[in-house]
């Protein structure tokens, strides 16, 4: 199984440029378990600091809409966005440790995930610095893709409203 860990993680974008070697260190400290549709990983506002890679299948990255308006049905959830196989999440939890932001679930069955605790990839990037920088890199890579994604969403949700709000005048 290791050695599927390995290839999994190869092709996962914050492990690219690492040795085999070092995905082979990255595999060994990895748990694999497989979920159903439904299943809720993560809980807005829980504190948790595990790493997890998308083997296979997907979540979804849920909010409760109450957290921004009063207005709304707090049993509903938003779904923000989909995962799928190669992306992570959790990674924000290496970097600051704080809260979740959003609820995260199983949205395809049989959905296989790499769960990887903060504790023992620090140690791994302790012991390893050059293993340490690569995924310290790569982290600030997709983190830096996410931010400007997000920005770019804001933007578009201000523009259409600005738009409706001239329409409507």
């Amino acid at each position: 199984m290791q050695q599927s860990i390995s290839a999994i993680l190869s092709v996962t974008d914050i492990f690219d440029s690492f040795t085999d070697n070092q995905l082979a260190l990255v595999a060994a400290i990895c748990e694999a378990d497989t979920y159903q549709t439904g299943d809720i990983l993560l809980k807005e506002n829980d504190q948790s600091t595990e790493l997890y890679v998308i083997a296979r299948g997907g979540v979804e990255v849920v909010m409760n809409p109450t957290f921004v308006s009063d207005d709304v049905d707090e049993t509903e959830m938003v779904v923000l966005t989909e995962l799928r196989q190669g992306q992570v999440f959790g990674e924000v939890a290496l970097v600051d440790q704080g809260i979740r932001s959003a609820t995260i679930r199983v949205s395809q069955a049989n959905t296989l995930l790499l769960r990887i605790e903060r504790q023992r990839i620090m140690q791994l990037c302790d012991t390893y610095p050059e293993l340490g920088y690569k995924l310290m890199k790569n982290l600030a890579a997709d983190l830096a893709f996410k931010i400007r994604n997000t920005d770019l969403t804001i933007r578009q949700y201000q523009l259409m409203l600005s738009q409706s709000k001239l329409s409507a005048s």
